[in-house]
């Protein structure tokens, strides 16, 4: 059958543009409750696009073209206090630079904090008024997020050849909140779901306090800011120094200034060229081929 040439170019748009998503099992308890649904806007607060109250963990694939990919795949965690994914600059926009690396990337939506219409307006309401509320939230909720992110990674591995990409080489990349979920996938992880590198940026250890490294603990790149307004450099060089004291795999990239969730956003400061660094790090570890 002949079809007209304005449908097959519809056609051709449409496989272009169509998302690949991924859904994870969601191992609820009982113990919370979401009223309401998952949700994406531009926050105003944040002046950035921003996924909230996820129930259901998913994974959005980012595939390079066939010709480029090298077998490496990272799985991208956004932050956002676990009340809000930054799903542009700490995730969609990552996956796509990984992508002309010859990278498979997967951006995680994992399990949030339930919260109202607007999740960007509940926790800066909250960092004033009672920021407690949100250390026992989020203290709730993290277990449920760092098993998607090991629920992710044994998905990756199970289903590699289906991606095109090595099971031995499967990353993790976390910001802030997301990075409080790397690190206790660096903690928790069994065999099926260990990854072969880590990469934490501005990692959040009030939500993951630094702990010794496992045994058998992956390589790993730290990236942070000295000038991070919550105080979080500190806890990077007491990553870096855990990992350093027990001879493991460990860089560390600390810029002097940057500030907190800086990501993919360029502010004309060298920490604009992290996920450079990263990529520089990646290769000389043998954990990507340079194409």
């Amino acid at each position: 059958m002949k079809y007209p040439i304005y449908l097959l170019t519809l056609l051709l748009c449409v496989n272009i543009f169509a998302q690949e998503i991924v859904e994870l099992p969601e191992e609820h308890t009982g113990e919370i409750f979401w009223p309401n649904s998952e949700k994406e806007y531009f926050s105003k607060i944040w002046q950035t696009e921003v996924v909230t109250n996820v129930s259901k963990p998913t994974m959005e694939v980012f595939r390079p073209t066939p010709d480029n990919n090298n077998g490496t795949s990272v799985i991208i965690a956004p932050g956002g206090g676990l009340y809000a994914l930054s799903i542009e600059s700490e995730g969609n926009m990552v996956a796509k630079w990984l992508n002309e690396k010859g990278i498979t990337a997967f951006v995680l939506k994992y399990h949030l904090v339930p919260t109202g219409d607007d999740g960007v307006a509940d926790i800066s309401k909250l960092a004033m008024e009672n920021p407690e509320e949100i250390r026992e939230k989020v203290t709730m909720v993290m277990p449920y997020s760092i098993q998607d992110g090991l629920n992710a990674i044994k998905h990756v591995r199970k289903n590699a050849n289906e991606y095109g990409v090595n099971p031995n080489r499967i990353g993790f990349m976390g910001f802030s909140a997301g990075g409080a979920v790397t690190m206790g996938i660096g903690y928790n992880y069994t065999e099926s779901t260990r990854p072969d590198f880590l990469v934490p940026v501005y990692f959040w250890t009030d939500a993951m306090p630094v702990q010794p490294p496992k045994p058998d603990m992956p390589p790993m790149v730290i990236i942070c800011a000295t000038d991070d307004p919550l105080g979080l450099a500190k806890g990077s060089i007491d990553l870096y120094t855990s990992m350093l004291e027990a001879k493991k795999p460990v860089a560390l990239h600390m810029y002097a200034k940057g500030g907190h969730g800086f990501g993919m956003r360029p502010q004309g400061l060298p920490s604009d060229t992290w996920i450079e660094r990263f990529y520089e790090w990646s290769v000389s570890q043998g954990l990507v081929q340079n194409n």
